[in-house]
């Protein structure tokens, strides 16, 4: 991975959406490049899991609810995704999709390594510690009232999720617990190995 000089990402809402969620989810499922068909959708996620495609991202972008009900033409591109990729690719897992590992690898060893960021995507002595606990088997529904987000919504809005993050630490510190952000600074500038 270190070595390589062309490196590939996907974003979550490649692997989840299709062009058939455009009659209910409209402008809030517009992203650069388009959500394409369930086929697309399907050979992303065989790139994903044979390697070609090396990360999994978010592109979270939380334009207002007032930017993206305007007409197609004139709604910005992207959406807010990092409160709910995480749980989205443990719902791909519970489909037997990905394994666990794999969702590590994706979203946590492969981004440090590529970045060459230091002490960082590793359960490592020395390395910071920047985790989520995830329970596997605590359903959720994600409505406006538990959006973390400040635009206030999600193209997940109305969805069920068979896992939960319960905790979230950053640095260490535990930032987030049952539904409940911590009003604490726990973040530290990222030093890199390059």
């Amino acid at each position: 991975m270190e070595e390589k000089k062309i490196t590939a990402e996907v974003c979550v809402h490649h692997l989840w959406f299709t062009n058939d969620d455009y009659a209910t989810k409209g402008n809030f499922i517009k992203w650069n490049p388009a959500v394409k068909t369930a086929k697309d959708r399907d050979a992303l996620w065989k790139a994903l899991l044979d390697d070609r495609i090396d990360v999994i991202a978010t592109d979270h972008a939380p334009h207002t609810l007032e930017e993206k009900k305007q007409s197609y033409l004139k709604a910005p591109s992207g959406g807010p995704l990092v409160q709910h990729a995480v749980v989205a690719m443990f719902e791909a897992h519970h489909q037997g999709k990905i394994s666990v590992e794999k969702i590590v690898e994706k979203m946590c060893h492969n981004p440090a390594k590529i970045f060459k960021i230091e002490k960082r995507g590793f359960i490592k002595e020395g390395y910071y510690a920047d985790l989520v606990i995830v329970n596997a088997g605590l359903p959720w529904g994600v409505k406006k009232e538990n959006i973390f987000a400040k635009c206030g919504w999600s193209p997940f809005e109305g969805f069920t999720f068979k896992s939960r993050i319960t905790h979230t630490f950053v640095n260490g510190q535990l930032v987030y617990n049952a539904f409940k952000v911590k009003d604490i600074r726990a973040g530290k500038r990222l030093l890199f190995d390059r």
